[in-house]
């Protein structure tokens, strides 16, 4: 089975093809404005350089966030494009999940994503043999309030550009209970948003590109400003 997978929730642009249990190609890339600018030309190339087509796909994947809400709307529409013009599955991941999938060698994972002030999006995952468990749901938590949650847990590893955001009030809180992931853990890799969409797929998992939507778990501003309107 082949799959393309995208992450557009961060900064990093990043695309990949895996087929069954190898990776035939990733491509990432982390740069202002790359979403709209580099997204798709990263794909053609990819594709181009895999000898592959985007009718060769059998699924398409897609991370639904938290993150960027730009650039979620944006992998979105893309991969949305991809399913319906070739008339292929579609899988969406949470970002949160993916990033907890690169580090499978650690029990305890904990992904953050920086959500400004003094907040971060995160959930807990805990390995269980080669399945990842979820043991917080993803939210939006001050990093205050997560560090005293996770002052039960022992040898716990971070990763998400909110664990380098606050790198050091976690060291401070947390001590020699945590460890922080390695630079090329430390963002979504698309490649993990593939083989997590196959695992879903393969236990009947279909979302459809009509109604499948970003998981922001916060409201954008607009949306806000209609709220306090309606008030």
């Amino acid at each position: 089975m082949k799959v393309l997978g995208l992450d557009t929730s961060t900064l990093m642009t990043t695309c990949a093809v895996i087929d069954d249990d190898k990776l035939i190609g990733e491509y990432s890339l982390s740069q202002d404005m790359s979403h709209s600018e580099k997204l798709v030309p990263m794909v053609e190339e990819m594709l181009k350089n895999v000898d592959l087509k985007i009718k060769d796909m059998d699924l398409f994947a897609v991370s639904l966030g938290p993150g960027s809400f730009t650039g979620l709307r944006i992998g979105l529409a893309s991969v949305k494009a991809f399913a319906h013009i070739t008339d292929k599955p579609l899988v969406g991941v949470s970002t949160l999940e993916a990033l907890a999938f690169n580090l499978p060698y650690n029990r305890i994972v904990v992904p953050m994503i920086d959500a400004r002030r003094q907040r971060v999006y995160t959930g807990i995952y805990a390995w269980e043999g080669e399945e990842l468990k979820t043991l917080l749901d993803p939210c939006i938590l001050e990093i205050q309030e997560l560090l005293e949650k996770l002052k039960s847990y022992d040898d716990l590893v971070v990763n998400g550009d909110g664990a380098i955001a606050f790198k050091e009030e976690i060291k401070k809180n947390l001590g020699n209970k945590v460890r922080f992931s390695t630079l090329g853990l430390n963002m979504c890799k698309a490649s993990s948003i593939c083989e997590l969409a196959r695992i879903k797929y393969n236990k009947g998992q279909r979302d459809d590109y009509f109604t499948l939507s970003p998981d922001y778990l916060l409201e954008t501003q607009a949306q806000r400003e209609l709220n306090e309107r309606g008030k």
